[in-house]
């Protein structure tokens, strides 16, 4: 880890993402941890957590902000770029293990992409 701290609220963040395998919404952290500590202190962790390559975030169809867990990233490189899915009927957010080609555009530098598809779930299927 980088520059954060292994605070006691750092390690209740981080002790969910190893638990959990698919995305967690800022409400739902904020829900699930309102006994424990403030949203000031969950927002402040979690950007830290995404800066040192952590976690990452994508917003999903009403701009509500989600975070899952980085597989090979780092403070200095996000390297880990998939899509999310998200179901229209339960609502269920993950991330997809598919590769998408964000294409070159000429005359312009693409640093960051999300890519968000909507659908139903297979629980909802």
């Amino acid at each position: 880890m980088g520059v954060i701290r292994k605070t006691k609220s750092v390690e209740t963040l981080l002790a969910i993402f190893e638990n959990n395998k698919d995305a967690v919404s800022a409400v739902q952290l904020i829900d699930l941890l309102k006994e424990k500590m403030n949203k000031t202190t969950i927002y402040r962790i979690l950007e830290r957590l995404q800066n040192d390559g952590i976690v990452h975030s994508f917003m999903d169809k009403d701009g509500l902000k989600w975070y899952a867990t980085c597989h090979g990233c780092s403070a200095k490189q996000h390297i880990d770029i998939h899509p999310h899915f998200q179901c229209q009927n339960c609502g269920k957010v993950d991330c997809l293990s598919v590769d998408i080609k964000i294409p070159m555009i000429p005359n312009r530098q693409i640093n960051f992409s999300q890519v968000l598809l909507i659908g139903k779930c297979e629980s909802c299927l």
